[in-house]
């Protein structure tokens, strides 16, 4: 990798990630790829939506499930939604989302660090 791409420290701390639990999860028929659109807890920071291609997952094993997100990107229109946080998973070999997750539960908002 060229260092022309390497972020400093400084950068990356401005990238607030945080624990959120998702509450709803709803298809989302317009989005060009598969994705659904999320409702997500975030405690103190309040609720937030994100559309996610994360289709490998059925939607009611998603209810509950804490995730990590980035929450302090613009928000992004997709479509006729408006996505306010990003979720984070890893891409794997077959092109399915793995989310990440806490590996024990965290108090909603809880900074990533």
């Amino acid at each position: 990798m060229s260092t022309s791409h390497l972020l400093n420290w400084n950068e990356f701390e401005k990238v607030d990630m945080r624990i959120g639990r998702i509450m709803e999860v709803h298809a989302f028929p317009e989005a060009i790829r598969p994705a659904y659109k999320l409702v997500i807890d975030f405690g103190m920071l309040g609720t937030k939506k994100s559309s996610a291609q994360i289709t490998n997952y059925k939607s009611e094993d998603l209810i509950g499930r804490q995730v990590v997100a980035v929450v302090n990107f613009p928000s992004k229109q997709i479509g006729p939604f408006v996505s306010e946080v990003l979720v984070l998973g890893a891409i794997v070999d077959s092109g399915e989302v793995k989310l990440l997750m806490p590996d024990a539960e965290c108090e909603l908002g809880s900074k990533v660090s």
